[in-house]
């Protein structure tokens, strides 16, 4: 069923008075009264409701039955990532979604295809695939693209318990062997540019108490790729939501 976000207050009487999606819902997917629908508010309250009345400006739905959504990750997992051009982009920030990120930071990285006026002019557009790829993969809320930064900006400004780098020149070890990953942890997934990451910031990474380098194994992947197996291994061996 089609899947749209509403704020708790446009509920009443076990009735949904949905005007923000009316356009999509009426118009775009020519729903038709008695037809089924979910919905799912800022509490992560998921509905599922069939509609009554299509009007000129507005759905009402009638709430059949409502439950706690359990489509999120047990743990805040971040991405930092070098943006790359157009069509991978779209693509990796689509499935960066559908993987449960919690957000994206688009970082500057000596080697970025972009520079930082393309990027800010991007996220936006980010931003709205993001909300799009939620509607369709039924998540519970929808994650941030949060302006760029240098990737010493990031991880001297914003607090993570856990950052975990992919740079296979330099790794350490593999998913398997990092300390396991708790309930409620903030985690940072940091992967670089369609050209790696530079000797400068290799040399970062290595004075960083903080952080953990990882490998994805011995096959050299695309940045686009790498993100979605890193973040897809992550869940897979640590997340207990399930």
């Amino acid at each position: 069923m089609p899947h749209f976000f509403i704020n708790s207050k446009q509920i009443e009487n076990n009735k949904i008075s949905d005007k923000e999606n009316y356009s999509h819902i009426a118009k775009s997917l020519r729903a038709r009264v008695g037809e089924k629908i979910l919905f799912i508010d800022e509490n992560q309250i998921q509905y599922e409701a069939k509609i009554e009345q299509i009007t000129s400006s507005e759905i009402l739905a009638y709430i059949e039955k409502s439950y706690p959504s359990k489509r999120f990750l047990d743990f805040d997992l971040y991405l930092a990532q070098s943006p790359l051009r157009s069509d991978a982009q779209n693509l990796l920030i689509e499935k960066a979604t559908e993987l449960g990120v919690a957000g994206v930071y688009p970082v500057k990285t000596d080697n970025c295809v972009l520079n930082t006026e393309m990027i800010d002019r991007k996220i936006p557009k980010w931003q709205k695939i993001m909300q799009e790829a939620s509607k369709q993969c039924e998540r519970a809320n929808i994650p941030v693209c949060y302006p760029h930064f240098t990737l010493s900006e990031l991880l001297e400004s914003e607090k993570f318990d856990r950052v975990l780098i992919f740079c296979e020149r330099i790794a350490q070890k593999t998913i398997r062997e990092i300390t396991p990953i708790s309930k409620g942890e903030r985690i940072l997934v940091v992967i670089g540019p369609e050209g790696g990451f530079s000797e400068k910031e290799f040399e970062y990474f290595r004075t960083q108490n903080n952080v953990e380098l990882l490998t994805l194994g011995d096959l050299i992947l695309k940045a686009d790729t790498a993100v979605i197996v890193g973040l897809g291994n992550i869940i897979y061996e640590y997340s207990t939501n399930k």
